[in-house]
Formats: C-alpha cells, sequence, structure tokens
C-alpha cells in the first residue's frame, strides 16, 4: 500500500472512508503490540515531571485560552449574506466543518425560494451527496408523494403551492452516521440565516437531528410529531423522516395525519392575509 506517512490527511481520511465502506471493522498491524508494556509507559509518562505546570480539569496547562464554541466562527459570515446565492456561496467556501473534507457535495438547497413550507431534513445520504441536493432516491420519491398528496410540490410554479427544502447539515456524514453535536452547533448560523432569507410561512422538520436542533429539545420525534412548535416565530410541524417510514409503513398513518394539519394550517394562514 506504499508508506502512509507520505499521505496526505484529506487521502488518509479518503482511504479510511472507502475501507470502511468496505466492511472492514478492525485495525491490525503486522505485528503483535505489547499492550501492556504501551500502557505501562504511557502511565509514567503521564507523570509529571518537578516543576511542571499545573494542568486544569480539563488537562490543559492553567491559563490557556478556551477554545472558541463551535458555530462562533460561522455567526459573522452567515450574518453578511444578504440573499440566499451568497449564503450558499459562503457556506462552499467555509472551511469550519470537517465533513466537507470528506463529502463529495455541498448539499445546499432544493425547491421554490419563497415557497410557503420549508421542509429541514437531517443530512445528506449517498445519493444526496452524489447528487448535489437533498431528498433524492427512494426517501426523496416518497417525500414528493405525500406532498403531492396535499398539493405542494418542489417544482410548482406558485409559492402557496411550493416546496423549499434543506439539511440541517450540508455534507454527508461518513457512513451516513448522525451529525455529531458539534457539527450541527458549527452548521447552525448557516441554517438559521437560511431560514431567515427563505422567509417560510411553515416549517416542517423531518427526524430527530432537525427537530432537536430548531426547537431546542432532547424529545425523540415519536413524542414531538404531529404536535405544532415554533421556531422564530414561524409554526413548525415535527414529521418522521421519510426514511423512517420506509423502514415501518405502519408510521404512515401518523405522516398523513400530520400533511393534513399542515394543510389545514397553510389554508389558514392563506384565508387570514398571510399570503
Amino acid at each position: 500500500m506504499g508508506n502512509t506517512n507520505d499521505m496526505s490527511p484529506e487521502d488518509a481520511l479518503a482511504a479510511l472512508i472507502w475501507q470502511i465502506e468496505l466492511g472492514a471493522d478492525e485495525a491490525l498491524d503486522e505485528r503483535p503490540v505489547d499492550r501492556f508494556g504501551a500502557a505501562a509507559a504511557a502511565s509514567a509518562e503521564a507523570k509529571p515531571p518537578p516543576g511542571a505546570v499545573p494542568a486544569t480539569a480539563a488537562g490543559k496547562p492553567a491559563g490557556t485560552p478556551d477554545a472558541p464554541p463551535p458555530g462562533s466562527a460561522s455567526v459573522a459570515i452567515a450574518a453578511e449574506c444578504a440573499d440566499l446565492d451568497a449564503l450558499r456561496a459562503a457556506m462552499a467556501a467555509f472551511e469550519g466543518c470537517a465533513l466537507k473534507k470528506g463529502a463529495k457535495s455541498l448539499v445546499f438547497a432544493d425547491g421554490v425560494p419563497g415557497a410557503h413550507i420549508m421542509i429541514v431534513g437531517e443530512a445528506p445520504g449517498r445519493e444526496e451527496d452524489q447528487q448535489g441536493l437533498p431528498f433524492v432516491g427512494a426517501s426523496g420519491q416518497l417525500l414528493d408523494n405525500m406532498f403531492a398528496a396535499i398539493g405542494l410540490s418542489r417544482t410548482a410554479d406558485n409559492p402557496a403551492d411550493a416546496l423549499y427544502i434543506t439539511n440541517t447539515i450540508p455534507w454527508r456524514p461518513p457512513q451516513n452516521r448522525d451529525p455529531s453535536g458539534d457539527e450541527i452547533a458549527m452548521m447552525l448560523p448557516f441554517l438559521r440565516r437560511h431560514i431567515e432569507l427563505a422567509a417560510p410561512r411553515l416549517l416542517v422538520t423531518m427526524g430527530n437531528s432537525a427537530t432537536r436542533t430548531l426547537l431546542d429539545t432532547t424529545s425523540g420525534i415519536t413524542r414531538m410529531r404531529g404536535r405544532w412548535a415554533e421556531f422564530a416565530g414561524v409554526p413548525v410541524m415535527p414529521m418522521f423522516h421519510p426514511a423512517a417510514l420506509l423502514r415501518d409503513p405502519l408510521r404512515k398513518g401518523d405522516a398523513w395525519t400530520d400533511l393534513k394539519a399542515i394543510r389545514a394550517q397553510l389554508s389558514s394562514l392563506q384565508v387570514s392575509g398571510r399570503q
């Protein structure tokens, strides 16, 4: 395989992801390793020499400034974006999230900007990463069919009948794992600004990550679905993710109930003059 010391960090990450996708689940060396000896040596090295600077409870030298919290670097960048095109360009140029290095595409959005309903999913999967669009493949087809049943589409010309779709995280996590708390915090200012610029009448959160992120809750989607909430003054309906419905078709009845509630709420807002 060659000398791995000559690999760049990006090449090493790509090689690791490739091996995992092939099914490798264990790291082995060509020579046996004395774990007991290594542990003893590490314990000896951990003892501070006389006169060493004391460490804090976090394990860093006293007086070392705290690292900025995740998301602090993206707050100002997101705030400067005056429109959706500027936001997309800023996110594409952003280097603060490590997920970007392992992803093929920035998955920004799909549908009609200005649509009355904005859907927020969790994170791109393999097909989304390949196409650079949210909710494609089987999950995307189911989502389109679900909202077509209440007269809404991501391709409609009229914003009142259209959908605008994005995700909590714009890059695919390795192996389709859930985004970490730090990754979500890092990208949350961009998502907040995305919602501000899209200015939907209603928000629909699909799945746990989107619901917990926007509603700042630890409750799961099973408890939250079907109950109206609010984000920045915008009504929010949490729903099961289409992928969950494909795994458990018995939940489609709950999804239909939620869709009817969305249609009724949208009609109510249009009648009241918020068109």
